[in-house]
């Protein structure tokens, strides 16, 4: 089925793409995308009463809306807040594996009090427009704003809440799973033994996420459980619905799409038919290209994780000056979204006021209880070729990069060119017997800048050159064939801010979120170095993507806080074949 959806995937982009959307030109491309399954999206989080100074944790799950299990459609996810004016206040990219993601993001006080809306999707999942969005109501408090009058003032913007089930319906016999601690009542800053079990084998088996945080206070709608997710979304729409003539959303299954157009400066003529090589810098450095169509678009799939903000779009040819620019996607039509109606009242002060303070405490000790970014599958630039390493400091330097490569560097130097500009050329190895003798230039990049003319560094200097690594292999890149990479390493890494090109575009985009280990608080017997730390945490636990095998048990271990009160473990998730589960156990801390 994946390999079957694939192939319409390519279909899709091979016919002629318009702007920023491919659009249906004829009745006949209906049937293939129709076929393309439609994904449905939920989001577990801590939410849905934030305050300034808090963080909300998610963890992301992307269904095929057709058999309610993981998508294997899209790779990238987005989760949107939304203000009651429609605008966005901020739109995340979440890389996707096999339909889970997980990210988290800070309210600041630069976020007003107010009623907003948390929203994630695929793009595959705007071409059905909000009815097939995750759309949950998230009030955000902030204390240190005068101005509140947005939780005072009456509105006629009433929508209808999702049903969240309650307690005792979420712990049903019938449950796979249970959640299984050994007290009622802890003190502060105890140790709790928690664990999850799978008492029902197949049919517990799945992905799920689990939080402990302090039940809310203040009165307020909770949270959408799985439960009620999969009820509100039981009718969501399993394929496109779209005619001739309409523009269409491309889903992102090859991995972050990156698109733009090429024009002739100082015109509008669009330029068809022209490589466009994008360079992401860096030591782990990613190189793709990209073709101009009919109507000078190009567009690029982002399948490896990249880790800077600012990739360069270039174009070889120095004859013409060309512009390039690099559009953004279409942004979801928001304008029927309606929001919650939490109001404040003045029985509220001193819960604010506590949770308030608990929250300035606890970002004051912030840097001793940090999360820890998950580095990714590092990536290969060389695509499995090993390099040869070249260490300059192990020569004498020299003042030039030209320079080096003649005194210090074996396989490569420069070609010169009566016809144009010289380039840098790496000797073959003739490893096999039937290899032709080529006279193609070498892939030349520093820092993991993509160098298109090679005669323009001959004058570099080689003194901050760290080192040059150099593969010999024959590839191709933008339809043109290489002879080898060179590819070299400055010390300070900074090459991209000097780098300059006729026809260059150096462009900023976000980075997805970043995953995470979430910090979690450990007291030790006796002596310790959190003992004199205040701990003022009202989320105790989370854990956003949690894999159950069959007859399974795992055990967790967390510490309770100085905060007292009724405290909630939550479990949301779903199992291997769709069915959600919800479960929601208490316990009080003295």
């Amino acid at each position: 089925m994946k390999n079957k959806i694939f192939l319409i995937l390519v279909f899709i982009l091979q016919v002629s793409l318009g702007w920023s959307q491919y659009v249906i030109e004829a009745n006949e491309e209906l049937l293939p995308l129709e076929k393309v399954p439609q994904e449905k999206v939920y989001l577990a989080h801590t939410g849905p009463m934030v305050f300034s100074g808090e963080y909300v944790y998610y963890s992301f799950y992307c269904f095929n809306a057709q058999t309610n299990r993981r998508s294997n459609i899209s790779t990238m996810g987005y989760v949107a807040l939304v203000n009651e004016d429609k605008k966005y206040v901020f739109e995340q990219k979440v890389r996707l594996d096999k339909g889970l993601g997980q990210g988290d993001f800070f309210v600041t006080t630069d976020i007003p009090s107010g009623n907003y809306k948390l929203l994630g999707y695929t793009q595959w999942m705007k071409n059905n427009g909000l009815s097939q969005v995750f759309q949950e109501n998230i009030t955000v408090i902030n204390p240190y704003q005068v101005d509140q009058s947005a939780l005072l003032a009456s509105t006629s913007q009433d929508e209808p809440i999702a049903e969240v089930i309650d307690d005792e319906a979420s712990n049903t016999v019938n449950t796979p799973l249970q959640i299984e601690f050994e007290e009622k009542e802890y003190i502060q800053r105890e140790k709790l033994k928690l664990s999850l079990v799978n008492y029902k084998g197949n049919l517990g088996k799945g992905t799920y996420s689990i939080r402990v945080q302090k039940k809310e206070e203040i009165p307020h709608v909770g949270a959408m459980n799985a439960e009620a997710f999969a009820e509100r979304y039981r009718n969501a729409a399993q394929k496109i619905n779209k005619r001739k003539g309409d523009s269409l959303f491309l889903p992102e299954q090859r991995g972050e799409l990156l698109f733009g157009t090429v024009t002739k400066k100082g015109s509008d003529e669009r330029i068809s038919d022209m490589p466009v090589v994008i360079s992401f810098p860096g030591k782990a450095f990613i190189l793709k290209y990209a073709n101009t169509d009919a109507f000078g678009n190009f567009y690029a799939y982002m399948k490896k994780p990249y880790n800077t903000t600012e990739p360069i779009f270039q174009i070889d040819d120095e004859s013409e000056a060309y512009q390039i620019a690099l559009k953004k996607k279409r942004k979801l039509d928001i304008s029927e979204l309606k929001f919650g109606n939490f109001r404040l009242d003045k029985a509220m002060q001193s819960l604010i006021e506590k949770r308030s303070v608990y929250n300035q405490i606890e970002n004051q000790f912030f840097q001793l209880k940090p999360d820890s970014i998950l580095l990714s599958d590092p990536v290969d630039p060389f695509d499995g070729g090993i390099p040869k390493v070249v260490h300059l400091d192990d020569y004498t330097r020299f003042s030039t990069f030209e320079e080096t490569m003649v005194e210090i560097l074996e396989y490569a130097g420069y070609r010169v060119n009566p016809g144009g500009n010289d380039y840098v050329r790496l000797l073959q190895d003739f490893e096999k017997a039937n290899e032709q003798y080529n006279d193609f230039s070498a892939l030349v990049l520093i820092d993991g800048v993509y160098i298109p003319n090679h005669e323009a560094i001959k004058g570099y200097n080689s003194k901050k050159i760290k080192s040059i690594q150099l593969i010999q292999d024959q590839f191709q890149l933008a339809n043109k064939q290489y002879q080898g990479i060179l590819a070299a390493q400055t010390f300070d890494e900074d090459y991209a801010l000097e780098h300059s090109h006729k026809n260059i575009l150096k462009a900023r985009i976000d980075l997805p979120v970043a995953k995470k280990n979430y910090f979690e608080q450990r007291y030790a017997n006796g002596s310790d170095s959190y003992q004199r730390v205040p701990d003022y945490r009202t989320i105790l636990f989370w854990k956003p993507l949690v894999t159950i095998d069959e007859l399974n048990r795992i055990e967790f271990e967390l510490f309770t806080s100085d905060v007292k009160g009724t405290y909630e473990i939550i479990l949301d998730g779903f199992t291997t074949y769709g069915k959600p589960i919800s479960l929601t156990e208490t316990f009080v801390v003295n």
